[in-house]
């Protein structure tokens, strides 16, 4: 890219629209992306900090409408409290979070009710920016036209029927151009017509993407919300992976951390806490979980600000676009030199001829038209050099590609995406939730040396049989209050499990074994609480017993919890020490449910006499309860999809986190992993040379990742084969 960018650069002028998308990026060093990061966000805290002197400035007075309806602040003095990122003065003076809550009518615990919901709207806003208004017909007319090719074929059109009208008259002496301008209008018709059509099917995808829902409370009630129902004085549930979706305050929560990079530019996640309670919109949850109380939506909040501010870019071209233009450019200057030296060559003829025949004194009008002849023959060059022919050609077969994928329900926004649709030669794929369901059920359990399958009531029935009841309690207890899903009552009176996939499928079993036993854990104290993260792999917590003392569960990969445990329960539900022997069945039973595509779970426990807040939760020392078989089938279709691609030459990756021989088992289902492909982790990849990654990357097709991270080389050859 580089070396074509030079080959032309000097040829085809305009470079703002040619090259804009070929940044030197190889180029750019760690200081000079350092020194490009800082600028960014100086840019960003320029802008923030004129939004705050702004609003520092502003007088806020309560409107009739809000004294009215019982609310003591106004819109924009909330969001500002929540804008003083850095500043917690002025949220003291309103008596911080609780005084807030008081001030705009919200309850901590219950939330708001659902009868103040249009009121709350009609009051503080709706959670919605600012939507840029739809595209007519004629801009993507207007979008076709700044084609570099259609511009030299124009100039050519125009030309051909003045010289045209002048040598041949009317009408013989129109055909050329209008042909030329025939050919034009056709393009910007298909082009056009297909961009304006795609973007309108776009925007309602756009608002069926925005769809997104969110956990509040409300009532007394956790329920689901549209992120764009949400409205000033909700108490949002937020955990790992979430984006903020409006500004608010921290009401409690453990360990959260959030990224607000989109906002301030810096890298470091942020620990909020009730010391730091401000949560911005945009920002995205690293770690921890929270409740958190939204105090401003929508286009009073700090995203919304800077969103407001900001504008559309343009469309960048694609690769092929950039060199049809180039070779456009370069064509029609070609013509343009053949054409000048033509016409000074049959000029500089006519004119010795002349000369010596009568002399260049005596003109008539033979000679002037003989002249606009030989220009007629220079344009004609010219216009022969232009292939007019080729922007309706890509532009008709693009069209159609587009076409095809629509068939297939996969929407293009652009022509040209076709473009880069059809230069796919490698797809790498997550497991979860894009070539599995992503609806998961415990299929498997071992539990003090027994494995039983779980799939039904009988069997259920049966595992309880041959299991003791102390062994059982132990292990509903550590999955009723080391959860992260929750069992709430609908409007309907039916009970739903909220959460993700996975944990959801536990507490579902859970409820299955022992159903009664759910509220009287729910109520035990939680000590401390560390939430699941990809770093740990795995989620721990600590409960205060009824009978005093304190207990520790933790759940997550096998490997990594088994590490921690140095003993185990047996089937009277004793604990007793963990051989290295047992450990290695463990093991096996590991791979065992790995090889049936089960995706394995495991938890443990340990008894403390004390606890303090200083201290930590403990790593290791724990009892091994039992170790689950999580089913999450493959969707339906994905091994036909596979092997479409397979036969048109795409190779097709499988990137997951999970255990490997799960990750091997359903890559086999799907047609993924072949016999003579490669399952490699990540530590493996990690060790190996330049020269050895270069011959082995091709033959990857199952890539498995835990903690280990790829060097700067490693990664540039991964980028290079896919």
């Amino acid at each position: 890219r580089l070396r074509w960018r030079r080959a032309v650069g000097l040829v085809v002028r305009n470079r703002r629209r040619r090259f804009r998308e070929f940044s030197a990026l190889g180029a750019i060093d760690d200081a000079q992306r350092r020194r490009i990061l800082g600028k960014v966000q100086v840019v960003i805290n320029v802008h923030r900090a004129a939004l705050q002197f702004i609003n520092g400035v502003k007088q806020y007075h309560l409107t009739h409408e809000l004294i009215e309806e019982g609310f003591s602040i106004s819109p924009d003095e909330l969001a500002e409290i929540t804008g003083m990122r850095e500043d917690s003065t002025i949220l003291k003076l309103h008596g911080g979070t609780s005084g807030i809550s008081r001030k705009i009518k919200a309850s901590l615990q219950d939330g708001i009710n659902e009868t103040e919901i249009t009121t709350r709207q009609k009051l503080y806003g709706t959670n919605k920016h600012a939507e840029k208004p739809a595209r007519s017909f004629w801009m993507f007319v207007w979008d076709a036209l700044h084609d570099l090719t259609l511009n030299i074929l124009i100039v050519c059109a125009l030309v051909s029927l003045v010289v045209g009208l002048a040598t041949e008259g009317w009408p013989k002496g129109i055909y050329d151009g209008l042909g030329i301008m025939l050919s034009i209008l056709l393009v910007v018709l298909v082009t056009a017509s297909s961009d304006y059509k795609q973007s309108r099917k776009f925007m309602e995808l756009d608002h069926e993407k925005q769809k997104i829902y969110v956990l509040v409370t409300r009532d007394k009630k956790t329920k689901k919300v549209l992120i764009h129902d949400l409205v000033v004085g909700d108490i949002l549930h937020l955990s790992i992976g979430d984006v903020v979706p409006a500004d608010g305050l921290f009401i409690s929560g453990y360990c959260l951390l959030v990224d607000e990079s989109s906002l301030s530019g810096e890298s470091e996640p942020i620990q909020v806490s009730e010391e730091k309670p401000f949560l911005h919109g945009g920002s995205k949850v690293v770690d921890g979980t929270a409740k958190m109380l939204v105090t401003a939506v929508g286009s009073r909040t700090e995203w919304g600000k800077i969103m407001g501010t900001l504008s559309d870019s343009g469309v960048d071209e694609t690769p092929l676009q950039v060199k049809l233009n180039g070779v456009a450019t370069i064509i029609g200057q070609i013509g343009l030199v053949f054409a000048i030296l033509t016409f000074v060559v049959l000029l500089g003829r006519f004119l010795v001829n002349k000369g010596m025949a009568v002399g260049l004194m005596n003109w008539s009008a033979n000679d002037a038209l003989t002249i606009v002849n030989y220009f007629a023959i220079a344009v004609t060059i010219i216009v022969v050099a232009v292939p007019e022919g080729l922007p309706l050609a890509v532009t008709l077969s693009l069209a159609f590609a587009m076409k095809k994928l629509m068939n297939d329900k996969a929407l293009v926004r652009h022509l040209a995406a076709c473009e880069t649709m059809g230069s796919v030669s490698c797809i790498c794929t997550d497991k979860t939730g894009t070539l599995t369901t992503n609806h998961m059920i415990v299929d498997k359990v071992w539990i003090s040396d027994v494995s039983k399958s779980v799939n039904g009531d009988a069997k259920i029935s049966e595992l309880k049989s041959v299991i003791s009841e102390r062994a059982m309690a132990i292990l509903v207890q550590g999955i009723f209050v080391n959860t992260g899903s929750e069992v709430v009552k609908g409007d309907d009176g039916k009970r739903t499990i909220l959460g993700t996939p996975t944990e959801a499928a536990l507490l579902e079993f859970g409820l299955t074994v022992e159903r009664d036993r759910y509220t009287e854990y729910n109520k035990i104290q939680r000590v401390r609480v560390e939430p699941f993260n990809s770093v740990k792999k795995k989620m721990s917590v600590i409960i205060q017993l009824p009978n005093g003392g304190f207990r520790s569960f933790c759940k997550g990969a096998p490997e990594i919890i088994l590490e921690h445990c140095n003993d185990m329960l047996n089937g009277e539900g004793d604990i007793v020490p963990l051989s290295d022997m047992q450990k290695q069945n463990v093991l096996n039973i590991i791979n065992s449910f790995a090889s049936e595509a089960l995706r394995t779970l495991c938890i443990a426990f340990q008894d403390l006499d004390e606890f303090s807040d200083e201290q930590t939760i403990p790593e290791n020392g724990y009892t091994l309860i039992a170790l689950f078989g999580i089913k999450d089938p493959v969707r339906p279709g994905v091994r036909d999809a596979v092997m479409t691609c397979m036969a048109a030459g795409i190779t097709v990756r499988m990137v997951t986190g999970d255990n490997i021989n799960t990750a091997k088992a359903i890559a086999k289902e799907c047609g993924i992993l072949t016999e003579d492909g490669i399952a490699i982790e990540g530590h493996e990849l990690h060790d190996k040379s330049s020269d050895e990654l270069r011959e082995l990357l091709p033959k990857i097709q199952v890539y498995f990742y835990l903690t280990c991270l790829l060097s700067t080389n490693c990664f540039m050859d991964l980028k290079v084969q896919c």
